[in-house]
């Protein structure tokens, strides 16, 4: 019997006799669906799907050797069932059917995505109840994972790249994944795509079994920026913030007003930054209008 070496997980070996099963779509659907006695999943609920822990920068000293990761895209989760292709909480997305035609008869998942910075315009494509043809020509399906294939994440890579590589369609690619090396060249990795527009980094354990939930097998690692900001508003809180601050109103320098409701701790909440103050904080790109995304506060300027 010959063995064949997962370039994912080199620790991993195939029989060619398991690989020639998974060469093609007939054969890996046939694998998927009875060998592994796989069905296609259940949208009377919310799809099963995992998901990322977050790594903080401040982490980044655990060990990462075995892993692999990817340009986290900026667009919106797409869970193909087998019969319909639906959002992480389980609702329909009205693709054309030209788009869906090569999708197999077994679970994946992926990113549906124009390019960096657009994903206002991707969401207002996606969802849709009725498809634009046209503007469904912009949009890819960038694969991650197989949900309901019982292997590493090496093993699941390897068979979801010869699929995608057996149906030969242009909008239906496999996210590209680069070997963790060293944290150094990780942060430079993220930096690079970060100014580039970039949302941030997903990394992949290659050992990791496909799981429902929050895993370490599955990081986020995001980067982000930081701004300047005047309060010209103070907004009052609700609920458990009843009485104190709720989220402040400012202006940036390009005259554009947002809100700012996360990253104050209690005491902040309680005696909030005054009217006409300069505020730091962080965001993660900006929108077609030009609001800070995910706008949270990170300190008061005192050198203004």
């Amino acid at each position: 019997m010959t063995y064949l070496r997962n370039k994912y997980a080199p620790h991993l070996y195939y029989t060619t006799s398991s690989l020639t099963a998974w060469a093609f779509l007939g054969g890996l659907a046939g694998c998927l669906l009875s060998s592994s006695g796989l069905a296609v999943a259940n949208t009377d609920k919310l799809p099963a799907l995992q998901l990322a822990g977050s790594l903080d920068h401040a982490d980044l000293n655990i060990d990462l050797k075995g892993y692999w990761y990817a340009e986290k895209l900026d667009g919106v989760r797409g869970y193909w069932d087998g019969r319909q292709l639906l959002t992480r909480q389980g609702n329909p997305i009205h693709a054309p059917e030209w788009f869906t035609r090569a999708l197999p008869d077994f679970a994946i998942e992926g990113e549906l995505w124009i390019g960096r910075q657009k994903f206002d315009h991707l969401s207002g494509v996606v969802r849709q109840q009725q498809a634009d043809e046209s503007r469904w020509r912009q949009v890819r399906f960038y694969l991650f994972d197989l949900p309901h294939y019982p292997g590493t994440f090496g093993q699941r890579r390897t068979m979801l790249e010869k699929w995608v590589t057996s149906i030969g369609q242009p909008h239906i690619q496999a996210v590209a994944l680069f070997p963790f090396v060293s944290h150094q060249a990780l942060l430079q990795q993220l930096a690079d795509w970060t100014e580039q527009g970039a949302e941030g980094v997903m990394l992949y354990r290659s050992e990791g079994l496909y799981q429902a939930g929050r895993s370490h097998d599955l990081l986020k690692l995001k980067g982000y920026e930081d701004a300047e900001a005047r309060v010209v508003a103070i907004l009052p809180g609700k609920g458990k913030y009843q009485g104190m601050l709720g989220a402040l109103l400012v202006e940036n320098s390009a005259g554009v007003q947002f809100k700012v409701g996360s990253g104050f701790t209690d005491a902040e909440r309680k005696a909030p930054p005054q009217m006409g103050t300069m505020i730091t904080y962080r965001y993660n790109g900006k929108t077609r209008n030009g609001i800070p995304r995910f706008a949270r506060f990170e300190r008061i300027r005192l050198d203004d």
